[in-house]
């Protein structure tokens, strides 16, 4: 088993940025690729940004690609987000999420672990 906690989120203004950090326990994060997720109120939770193991490869939606930067502190067991020139779109409850396949995945039933999420809001 793998736990994952978000933090980080909270109220941000359009053109603002911030940090979202989601700490892993349990098993061994190694060998686990990760993925950043987002479900906006009355939407289908979807792709964000996605990073191997461990951490060459990194893949985003072209809805925040240029904007977001997925990232990875293998010694502290650490993946974060980081978004710049926010948007009122971007706002969503943002979720981790982890797979036992060290490649990129997009796709939510790729993924064996989740997080609790972190809410993030852009105000207009």
């Amino acid at each position: 088993q793998v736990q994952l906690v978000e933090s980080g989120g909270g109220l941000v203004q359009t053109g603002g940025s911030v940090r979202i950090s989601c700490a892993a326990s349990g098993r061994s994060f190694s060998r686990y690729a990760m993925g950043w997720f987002r479900q906006a109120l009355g939407k289908e939770r979807e792709f964000v940004a996605a990073i191997s193991w461990p951490g060459g490869s990194t893949y985003y939606a072209d809805s925040v690609k240029g904007r977001f930067i997925i990232s990875r502190d293998n010694a502290k067991n650490t993946v974060y987000l980081q978004m710049n020139s926010l948007k009122p779109e971007d706002t969503a409850v943002y979720y981790c999420a982890a797979r036992g396949n060290l490649g990129l995945g997009t796709v939510v039933g790729q993924y064996d672990y989740w997080g609790q999420g972190t809410q993030v809001t852009v105000s207009s």
